[in-house]
């Protein structure tokens, strides 16, 4: 990472590959020698505010998978200022009120550093201004355009994953050029369903594209058909994104309501994350082009960051757990709790953190963090940080479904994904 001053903060190329030696140094020292130059005995203290149940229960899953495995990479390699990694974990039900209780806990009755992990977007808007009362750093891993568009506080940041504005910024040029400019979206009726209806619409107009309808479905429905006859018959792309448990369900219905003559599908990959592309009813899906995150499967220029961060979090060339074939990740999105939490440790580190009263040094530490370059603490990407906005830039991956695989077809520049900035919380006070 790279601070605004020109310094070199965090992990490159070169210094990924010292870091991992270093760290399998550092992992043969008895636990009391690996910190003993430490300031303080005591362990940093990140709340991990985790979906375990409700709708998002399925990425609150492999989030926390993620989770301990970059906290077990960090630790082994000295911890954050020579001081361990804890994770308190606190399930917040994908639920909003429950959220902000939740972030309470971490700050008031658990005596977090800092709060850290949520995704769903409601969760998030619901969260955060707790967590600025509190004066309580919250990095986000969320997607949502609410931390960038200037509606939460200096306290929530998301360094770790790209938000959806820039997303579909990024995809309207391939969906316009290459699958047809006359669109239908289907969307959950939420902040994060939201935000796609809004920047894709002046994303795919931009392109001299046009949606002809929206469909928003209330996230937890569990069947979808009675939605599909309000798609107009000219449609030439249908625009999915859906997310929660019932899924398979959804693309399974679709399939079923077109059969052969569907539109073009343009899906991102929250409709199929966690579902195996190879489950049965979902034939209907080769030839189809997905919106991707982080590729699920790995692909022939397979990158040796992509491959250890894969053997760390336990999952296989498929995009499955390798104890359980069947247990498919939601690799799109779980990179970014682990590239956050290098993130949160290169800030510690630039700021000299050592207690809650730190916490103001550390959010303007990461604020003058641009340049994330491709690593070991980076395996999704390079990325650029924008510390007035709390909103990371990166790569997007469109794929395309190739004898019941998502192969990669094209990739984004960061600079496609840029928009001019909404609010510079650097000016806000901590």
């Amino acid at each position: 990472m790279t601070t605004k001053d020109g310094a070199k903060r965090g992990t490159t190329r070169r210094g990924a590959l010292a870091t991992l030696a270093g760290g399998a140094a550092a992992a043969s020292l008895p636990l009391w020698a690996r910190y003993t130059h430490a300031q303080s005995a005591e362990p940093i203290r990140i709340g991990f505010q985790v979906h375990r149940t409700g709708i998002g229960a399925a990425y609150g899953r492999w989030y926390d998978r993620t989770t301990q495995a970059v906290v077990e990479k960090i630790n082994a390699e000295g911890g954050i200022n020579g001081r361990p990694v804890e994770i308190i974990a606190e399930d917040d039900g994908t639920d909003p009120k429950r959220g902000a209780e939740v972030v309470e806990k971490f700050a008031n009755q658990h005596g977090c550093d800092i709060a850290f992990g949520t995704l769903f977007s409601h969760v998030v808007i619901g969260s955060a201004p707790r967590a600025g009362e509190l004066k309580l750093p919250y990095f986000v891993v969320s997607e949502g355009h609410h931390v960038a568009s200037g509606m939460l506080n200096r306290y929530t940041l998301q360094p770790g994953i790209t938000d959806v504005k820039s997303q579909v910024q990024a995809m309207a040029p391939y969906v316009a050029g290459n699958l047809g400019k006359k669109v239908t979206m289907i969307f959950p009726d939420f902040a994060f369903g939201h935000d796609h209806r809004d920047y894709f619409t002046d994303a795919i107009e931009a392109q001299g594209g046009q949606v002809l309808a929206h469909i928003a479905i209330p996230p937890t429905e569990t069947s979808f058909t009675k939605y599909f006859p309000k798609i107009p018959r000219d449609t030439e792309v249908l625009y999915h994104v859906m997310v929660g448990p019932a899924v398979l369900t959804f693309v399974k219905e679709l399939g079923e309501f077109f059969g052969p003559s569907a539109p073009a599908l343009f899906g991102f990959i929250d409709s199929l994350e966690a579902v195996d592309i190879a489950s049965p009813g979902l034939e209907f899906l080769e030839g189809s082009y997905f919106w991707e995150g982080n590729p699920r499967y790995a692909q022939s220029d397979q990158t040796i960051y992509d491959k250890a961060y894969r053997e760390a979090v336990g999952v296989d060339g498929n995009g499955a757990s390798v104890s359980d074939p069947k247990d498919v990740s939601t690799y799109a999105h779980m990179f970014g709790c682990w590239e956050t939490l290098y993130v949160v440790k290169a800030g510690m580190e630039a700021a000299g953190y050592q207690a809650p009263a730190d916490r103001g040094k550390l959010i303007e530490a990461v604020e003058a963090m641009t340049e994330m370059p491709e690593g070991y603490a980076h395996p999704q990407g390079a990325k650029l940080f924008n510390g007035k906005t709390h909103q990371v830039f990166g790569h997007q991956y469109i794929s395309q479904v190739k004898d019941g695989r998502l192969v990669r077809v094209h990739t984004t520049s960061i600079d496609d994904g840029a928009y001019p900035d909404e609010v510079d919380y650097t000016k806000h006070p901590l």
